[in-house]
């Protein structure tokens, strides 16, 4: 993907998986640390996302440029290479592998589908029963308590 489909206010779906799928995101203490590099990753790239979901050995990421010349590509770069010097130092047993998947939304209608999807992969992995019962989530979008 080119980097000028990063810019902007776009939105783009990322999944990044744990080195090796070793469970990380089934301890709360590495949820809490990674979202916080996350989140400040997000503010400082001019960015935000309409969901972000970490499964425990990979994550779901919707993000979207605030505007015209945010760059989002930026954005998960920073969060990759932030979290995972983290990682390094905190948890060195974990490291993200080397690339992610991405895919460029297009609507609205799109948008919301990627997003229920998203917020299912727990209730599919039976984890939960319902998606609301996750804790491994957050928008800075949404309140996804009141999200259908």
């Amino acid at each position: 993907m080119s980097n000028y489909k990063y810019i902007g206010k776009k939105s783009v779906a990322f999944t990044g998986n744990v080195k090796y799928r070793k469970s990380l995101f089934d301890q709360k203490f590495a949820f809490i640390e990674i979202e916080k590099i996350l989140l400040h990753s997000l503010a400082s790239k001019d960015c935000e996302a309409h969901i972000y979901l970490f499964m425990p050995d990979h994550f779901h990421f919707i993000l979207t440029g605030r505007n015209v010349i945010s760059n989002i590509k930026k954005c998960i770069d920073s969060f990759k290479q932030k979290s995972g010097f983290w990682l390094s130092q905190n948890m060195p047993e974990y490291k993200w592998q080397k690339d992610y998947f991405d895919h460029v939304i297009r609507g609205e209608t799109e948008l919301a589908n990627q997003i229920r999807y998203i917020l299912m992969n727990p209730v599919k992995a039976g984890l939960v029963d319902h998606w609301k019962q996750y804790k491994y989530k957050g928008s800075t979008i949404y309140d996804l308590d009141e999200w259908d």
